[in-house]
């Protein structure tokens, strides 16, 4: 006699069919919750923060709301920056985590809901995270299992392979760029 298969609360989540919706619903100790609609600044930093980022390398993709697949986890992070080698020839979710996590922050947005993916993300293997504040204008950065640091001004980011030059102040004001 054959056991039933035990489905985890990840692959029922997985298996719900409106969680591609916009915006897009995320997994996190064990319950759903839909991400907050983006603001016209946040929705200009994604999109012009991902074009700078693929702008300057070949061995990195950034993407926007890409889900990830971390178990017990499903984040969707504002932008992952993956290595190239890592992304499939299917379509689909990330298997693990962005190296890179990119999160901007929304105002109505739980600040420990923002760290427990990064903290969760960082011990699956992420190199690199950055939440960033658009309204204090500062990004706080995570690099492998240290403690964050808080950048602004013209302090120059950490990032990953050949991407260079990126400043709070750069990034900031990519919320003004059309």
């Amino acid at each position: 006699m054959q056991s039933p298969t035990a489905t985890s609360p990840l692959e029922a989540f997985l298996q719900q069919p409106n969680i591609e919706a916009s915006p897009a619903w995320e997994f996190f100790h064990g319950r759903a919750q839909q991400k907050p609609i983006p603001t016209l600044f946040h929705s200009r930093l994604q999109h012009n923060l991902v074009n700078a980022i693929n702008n300057q390398t070949k061995a990195y993709e950034a993407i926007q709301e890409l889900r990830c697949i971390v178990p017990p986890f499903s984040p969707v992070p504002d932008i992952a920056v993956v290595k190239i080698d890592r992304l499939s020839q299917e379509d689909g979710p990330l298997q693990g985590p962005p190296d890179w996590l990119i999160e901007i922050r929304s105002p109505e947005q739980s600040t420990l809901d923002l760290q427990s993916k990064v903290l969760h993300c960082l011990s699956n293997g992420t190199e690199l995270v950055w939440l960033i504040d658009i309204q204090r204008q500062q990004i706080w950065v995570w690099q492998d299992r240290e403690l964050p640091m808080i950048y602004s001004g013209t302090d120059v980011l950490p990032t990953l392979g050949s991407i260079s030059n990126l400043t709070v102040a750069t990034a900031i004001a990519m919320t003004q760029q059309q």
